[in-house]
């Protein structure tokens, strides 16, 4: 993908919009979508529009800030990237070196590179529940995941979003620079940045900081809700942070900054070959997402925690900075809506998610797509729903129905709403012509049984 950082900043298209009319739509659209607080911050170098609105906490009232933070939680992984990017940078490490020559945890997978790790494409499955997390430690966690006969497929052939290959890189970052992941964070990125370090777990922030909340769907009230995060979890989600810290590390991303390098900030924004993220975006370069949108690509991040979602945006062409937080599930529906309105708004065309599918023909019942999958402990089902269609559940949970399509990818149908969603795509073996994969939201899952 041709990259460009512009040695003059852009016309700040995002820095003239009509103030007050965002505001209002931000204000309206939490109330809509059940949202106590969020911030918005618009920026194009020469000009930055910062808006927020509501509540930090439904339990005290407590107001929403310019500073408060919020749990980003997979937004942290890009942040863990940049670590490693910047270590490579240095000379202390090389992208295509072997993980396990650092870590004898990967030992079990010799091929698996450092920018395997930072792109998702060593096949790694994506890593247990924090409870589960929790009992354990690093190495432990990692010897036990990182198998060969656990692995997903080659490593740099496909795409396969993973916590464990995160919590990896971030051990990996404690290898070569001595420090707890928490402080390189905060010394190589945080303060350079000019952003007051917060995490989850830490009781000693001294910023205000959010809670997450849930929405009781019965009576129409969100609730506080608390953050569940293994603390060997930290370098795939612990960090907290407000919309103005995550625009000032868009804008490092975009070469406004010093604090990254141009090869470290050029790095993380260029497709990875083999990355097919599929529903997740439209390419991943190392740590960092890319979206279409028309002509231009965009690249970010998304990340949500316990009741909170938080994304990120930038266009690296014209310069244009989107960071958006949330307290609240809800919050990603308010991001959608909100993203799709900024182009009337703020002339800003950004992309929520991958570019829409083109014409893929009409649905096909794929029956042999039927069966049983794995992705570490976590199982996936393709069967036939009552009416001979596809469904699929998930551990065994409520079964989804699928709309399947002769190139192999897939909608999810929400059962309430009818509502089709892009959900994933499923892979044939190149020998065999056999379908042995699932990809899921991202998380890829290997065929274990038929039928």
């Amino acid at each position: 993908m041709p990259y460009y950082v512009p040695s003059v900043p852009a016309a700040p298209r995002a820095a003239g919009p009509h103030r007050q009319d965002l505001q209002n739509r931000l204000d309206a659209l939490a109330e809509t979508h059940g949202v106590p607080g969020a911030q918005l911050v618009l920026t194009a170098g020469t000009g930055t529009v910062s808006l927020h609105t509501g509540i930090a906490d439904a339990a005290t009232g407590t107001p929403f800030t310019p500073d408060t933070a919020v749990a980003l939680g997979s937004l942290t992984k890009p942040y863990t990237a940049a670590l490693v990017l910047l270590l490579v940078d240095d000379g202390d490490l090389d992208l295509d070196e072997p993980v396990a020559d650092h870590m004898p945890a990967l030992r079990g997978l010799p091929e698996v590179t450092i920018r395997h790790l930072l792109s998702h494409t060593g096949g790694l499955p994506t890593g247990p529940d924090s409870d589960t997390a929790a009992a354990t430690n690093g190495t432990r966690y990692l010897t036990s995941l990182c198998t060969s006969d656990q692995a997903l497929f080659p490593p740099g052939t496909d795409f396969s979003y993973s916590n464990a290959g995160y919590v990896a890189a971030g051990l990996l970052v404690e290898e070569i620079t001595g420090m707890p992941w928490h402080e390189a964070v905060r010394a190589l990125l945080l303060e350079p940045l000019g952003t007051s370090a917060a995490f989850i777990g830490d009781s000693t922030v001294s910023r205000p900081w959010a809670a997450g909340h849930a929405l009781n769907t019965a009576t129409g009230r969100v609730r506080p809700v608390q953050q569940n995060l293994a603390s060997l979890e930290a370098p795939a989600g612990a960090l907290m942070a407000s919309a103005a810290d995550l625009a000032a590390f868009g804008s490092a991303l975009i070469g406004r900054s010093h604090v990254l390098p141009p090869a470290v900030a050029k790095g993380m924004l260029r497709a990875e070959h083999g990355a097919r993220p599929g529903a997740l975006a439209d390419g991943w370069g190392l740590g960092v997402a890319q979206y279409r949108q028309g002509d231009d690509l965009w690249c970010g991040h998304d990340g949500n925690a316990q009741g909170t979602s938080c994304h990120l945006r930038v266009d690296p062409a014209s310069g244009v900075v989107v960071a958006f937080t949330g307290n609240a599930g809800g919050a990603t529906a308010l991001w959608r809506e909100l993203a799709a309105e900024l182009r009337d708004l703020a002339d800003v065309y950004v992309p929520a998610g991958p570019a829409p599918a083109g014409d893929r023909g009409r649905p096909v019942l794929l029956p042999e797509c039927w069966g049983a999958y794995r992705n570490g402990g976590a199982d996936y089902r393709v069967s036939a729903g009552p009416d001979g269609s596809p469904v699929l559940s998930i551990d065994g949970d409520l079964s989804l129905p699928l709309v399947c399509y002769a190139d192999l990818s897939y909608d999810l149908v929400d059962p309430a709403t009818g509502r089709r969603e892009p959900g994933g795509r499923f892979h044939r073996d190149p020998a065999t012509g056999r379908i042995d994969r699932v990809q899921v939201s991202g998380r890829t899952a290997r065929r274990t049984a038929d039928g």
